[in-house]
């Protein structure tokens, strides 16, 4: 692409890890920032696993994983990691105080015609434009865990948002390999995450109210949904992260008290614990090989 060549990707937890080795397996020279020198180090892990494999299964050599791998650096300095950037994607916690905090900080430091993306699961740009400088720079880009898999890099602007730069973004979003999908007005959840955040709410709520096991949840979803080796809600929440799945629900409980239940309840019996999903080794499941994948989770 013209213009972009260095990518700044804020976040180096599930989906910032993802994210960083998407754009480096795709071509291009990416920062990870992360506040936290461990958070980097657990990025950095990530991307040793994720080369491993995209050699096992998506048949990348080992000439194109070194290179993917040179083009990443890391770094816990803003100044290092923002000043050169062409464009910067976002995904620091799903804390509002947190996003502005970053955002009135990052946006400073940015060029002024870098372009600024945020992967937020539940807030729109409006809710964090006011802390970016230059604000007709910025935007959404959004993506869903498992993001060379399912592909999908959802862009979303508010009202300030330059056409033009909201255009390079879905350019953007092809060149790194995914659907680049135009939302057409500010939509909270998106496309993905208004179909998805209902159906993980209903499953937590059916399992933390005592209704069903997740297990059983879990089978119902892949029985009807292409059998063994499909991948239930609970799966899914693992995969994207509890903190994630915390953090929403506490967004949903200002409209679903039964959400502050759930909240609660993932922070006790999970984040406290140190169960953060399939990146920490234990979420609903245990990894790297969780109960579902195996051939006779379904059989009674």
């Amino acid at each position: 692409m013209d213009m972009i060549k260095n990518v700044t990707i804020a976040g180096a937890g599930v989906m910032g890890a993802q994210v960083s080795w998407q754009c480096a397996i795709s071509g291009f020279d990416v920062v990870v920032y992360d506040a936290f020198d461990s958070g980097l180090e657990k990025g950095k892990q990530q991307h040793q696993s994720y080369a491993q494999l995209f050699v096992d299964e998506n048949k990348a050599t080992k000439a194109e994983i070194d290179a993917a791998l040179a083009r990443i650096s890391y770094t816990s300095n803003m100044e290092e990691a923002f000043a050169n950037a062409d464009i910067v994607n976002e995904s620091v916690p799903e804390d509002p105080a947190i996003k502005h905090d970053f955002w009135s900080k990052a946006s400073e430091i940015c060029k002024p015609d870098a372009i600024l993306t945020s992967n937020t699961s539940s807030f729109t740009p409006s809710q964090l434009v006011d802390a970016v400088n230059k604000p007709e720079r910025f935007l959404t880009l959004h993506f869903w865990s498992g993001v060379w898999n399912n592909k999908i890099g959802e862009v979303m602007g508010h009202a300030g948002t330059d056409a033009q730069v909201f255009e390079k973004v879905v350019e953007f979003a092809d060149a790194i390999g995914m659907m680049p999908i135009p939302i057409k007005k500010e939509q909270a959840g998106y496309i993905s995450n208004s179909l998805i955040i209902p159906w993980s709410a209903s499953a937590l709520k059916l399992h933390f109210s005592g209704v069903a096991d997740f297990k059983e949840v879990d089978k119902v979803w892949i029985a009807a949904n292409g059998g063994t080796g499909a991948m239930g809600p609970f799966g899914h929440m693992d995969s994207f992260g509890i903190n994630v799945c915390y953090n929403i629900s506490l967004h949903l409980s200002a409209i679903d008290p039964a959400m502050a239940e759930v909240a609660e309840k993932l922070k006790t019996e999970f984040i406290d614990k140190g169960k953060m999903g399939a990146l920490s080794g234990e979420g609903f499941y245990t990894y790297p090989n969780p109960e579902y994948m195996e051939p006779d989770f379904l059989k009674i």
